[in-house]
């Protein structure tokens, strides 16, 4: 276990993660922590296991025919890959937030409280409530609520977006899962979002997977380093940036790689 291990409280402890989608194997013996409240960065070239490392914190790599995983993935101490733990459940804690926004075809009010149904809230009062803390969670109260009613999909992309997060701010996840959120949008709306992430880190563990370096290094305070398969350096996101310990870290942040 590295030093970082040792001095911080990990809200997820991944260890020799493996992981094969039938011959090929996609992740090589991964080991990281998640600090708990903090935003951690995943970075590396395309193909390098980024986003297949994320979607093992929620078991999303589930959903794929032919996938076997070894090593375990801790979320508070217990083991996501434990045969008698509720998938379903492990998904309200831990929620995903994907590359393109995914708003439902449905209102906004109704995209918001569409897992409180799911989970069987119907009581209007707290529907409400919830939906009203929600959207002022994603920074998008005031841009919509007096538009409740209208169609989620006629928001801009960045509030469609933010939208997508307060639907997972309405089941009260411990962990956000982010796959590049922001690879569609302008500058401003990135910003926008970039903002909100540092905001949400005050209640949330999140996680993000992002090819833009520079985002990285603006708001994670802890980044991995991936290249094919292997997490080539893990460290606080200012070492990793100034002062790599490998060189293949420093080829990828000089632009010498990738």
């Amino acid at each position: 276990m590295t030093e970082i291990n040792k001095v911080i409280q990990n809200k997820i402890a991944i260890d020799k993660l493996n992981l094969f989608y039938g011959k090929f194997q996609a992740l090589i013996s991964v080991s990281m922590p998640v600090q708990e409240k903090m935003i951690t960065a995943l970075i590396g070239p395309s193909g390098c296991g980024k986003s297949t490392l994320l979607r093992s914190l929620n078991r999303m790599n589930d959903l794929i025919h032919g996938v076997k995983i070894t090593g375990s993935v801790l979320l508070d101490e217990i083991d996501i890959y434990n045969s008698s733990l509720e998938v379903a459940e492990l998904r309200k804690r831990v929620g995903m937030v994907f590359q393109r926004p995914n708003p439902f075809p449905l209102s906004i009010y109704e995209n918001v409280v569409y897992g409180l149904r799911v989970a069987g809230i119907r009581n209007k009062k707290e529907s409400d409530e919830i939906a009203e803390k929600s959207l002022r969670g994603a920074w998008l109260w005031d841009q919509v609520k007096d538009k409740l009613d209208h169609p989620a999909l006629e928001l801009p992309l960045d509030q469609q977006q933010r939208l997508v997060i307060a639907r997972l701010l309405a089941v009260q996840p411990e962990v956000i899962l982010m796959d590049e959120p922001c690879s569609a949008l302008d500058p401003i709306a990135t910003m926008k979002i970039e903002e909100l992430m540092i905001e949400l880190k005050k209640d949330y563990t999140i996680v993000i997977v992002t090819h833009n370096m520079q985002q990285a290094s603006r708001v994670s305070d802890f980044t991995g380093y991936m290249l094919m398969g292997e997490m080539i350096e893990f460290n606080q996101t200012k070492n990793i940036f100034t002062n790599p310990s490998k060189k293949l870290t420093e080829d990828y942040i000089s632009g010498k790689y990738g």
